[in-house]
């Protein structure tokens, strides 16, 4: 794939950074680099490769699922403005 002064000027825009006409070119040619590395990773036989997402083998910690209250809802409210039956009473935003 191969870029374009145009589509350099257009990704640009679209990432809103501002570049110089006179920027463009060295840009251009930077993004080709890139997109040729790119490319050139996409050669690479990776059939018997597990996925992974961590170097070392690991597990994530988890913990029960269970829906509770707290247990201290008059620590949760005590510095609200307003609080109502352990709620935090707002005013109302609807006109």
């Amino acid at each position: 794939m191969s870029l374009d002064k145009a589509t350099v000027a257009r990704i640009a825009r679209l990432a809103r950074i501002r570049v110089e006409d006179e920027q463009l070119e060295p840009l251009r040619r930077e993004l080709n680099n890139i997109l040729g590395w790119v490319e050139q990773l996409g050669e690479v036989d990776t059939a018997g490769v597990e996925p992974m997402t961590s170097v070392t083998p690991m597990t994530l910690r988890t913990r029960v699922d269970a829906v509770t209250d707290g247990g201290y809802p008059e620590k949760v409210v005590a510095n609200a403005p307003d609080g109502v039956e352990h709620f935090f009473a707002v005013p109302k935003v609807i006109e």
